[in-house]
């Protein structure tokens, strides 16, 4: 396999995972946009990141994007070369919004963009290698294609949907100050749950897929979830009682991914209401369903 190419320029939208009920499968894809510039050069490797990670995340060959990239090449077996990377960001880094699947997912696309025969990186590929990546399908997939997906098969063979969500669906992003990790917060989740709630939140994540897709009415009561949330309480106390406030005064309100944003999906003009009901501390965003996912230019 050849290089072809010594210049890309990849956006990548961050996503949501979850989505309540749907707990490593479903992804909604926001807009809200990373934007990554790569050449190949002579020589080593360097980033420059503007935005959401300046001055925090590596600068070289441990960058995520970066190593994406090498992932990539080395799947179908490209030559590697020296990366020159400019990043600028506006997805929040440890905030569960997606940073690290878009990451990923904008360094394999750009490894694809590079190549002689981009269909050894087709989309089922770029899902298989972000998945080895994130260790779950839920945020690539929606990264990867756009829109709302439901992902499953786990990281031995990860497949993924597109699903067309209603016009006019909106999702108020509050976004704290402080971040949490996913290990930790996965480290928070019980072995074993009970088997009604088990039974509840698989009825929920059914009438999810009404819900996005054609019923906007019904989501408050499918995005209501008894697997994960509640459990996550202990490392993100104010998200939690968050979501509970916002649900009881009958918004959609769910944690983001592994949190700890919450994000509330509507349709209309409603994030007004919903960051004056979340009080201070948080940071609205009001965003459209990104229906592209991850778009390449040379």
């Amino acid at each position: 396999m050849r290089l072809v190419a010594d210049h890309a320029v990849v956006r990548v939208p961050a996503t949501s995972a979850n989505l309540g009920p749907g707990f490593d499968a479903f992804g909604l894809a926001l807009a809200l946009h990373d934007t990554i510039v790569v050449d190949a050069v002579a020589g080593g490797t360097s980033v420059h990141v503007e935005g959401e990670g300046a001055g925090e995340v590596p600068d070289g060959e441990d960058h995520l994007v970066v190593r994406a990239i090498r992932a990539g090449l080395d799947h179908v077996g490209a030559s590697q070369v020296g990366l020159s990377l400019r990043c600028t960001n506006a997805i929040p880094h440890g905030r569960g919004l997606g940073s690290s699947a878009a990451a990923t997912v904008a360094g394999l696309v750009a490894a694809r963009s590079l190549v002689s025969e981009p269909e050894g990186l087709d989309d089922d590929t770029v899902l298989r290698l972000a998945t080895e990546f994130e260790g779950h399908p839920d945020n690539a997939a929606a990264a990867l294609l756009g829109s709302a997906t439901i992902a499953w098969g786990g990281t031995e063979d990860p497949r993924a949907v597109r699903l067309d969500v209603v016009e006019g669906l909106v999702a108020t992003a509050l976004v704290p100050q402080e971040r949490l990790s996913t290990t930790r917060a996965r480290a928070t989740l019980p072995h074993r749950v009970p088997h009604a709630e088990a039974a509840a939140t698989a009825g929920r994540a059914g009438l999810l897929v009404l819900a996005l897709s054609q019923r906007p009415d019904l989501l408050l009561e499918a995005t209501e979830d008894w697997l994960h949330q509640r459990y996550r309480a202990p490392v993100m106390p104010a998200s939690v009682a968050l979501v509970e406030r916002l649900r009881d005064l009958g918004h959609a309100a769910v944690v983001s991914g592994a949190g700890p944003t919450v994000l509330v999906l509507h349709t209309g003009e409603g994030g007004a209401a919903v960051a004056e009901a979340a009080g201070p501390g948080w940071t609205a965003h009001q965003l459209a369903v990104d229906t592209d996912g991850v778009v390449l230019t040379r």
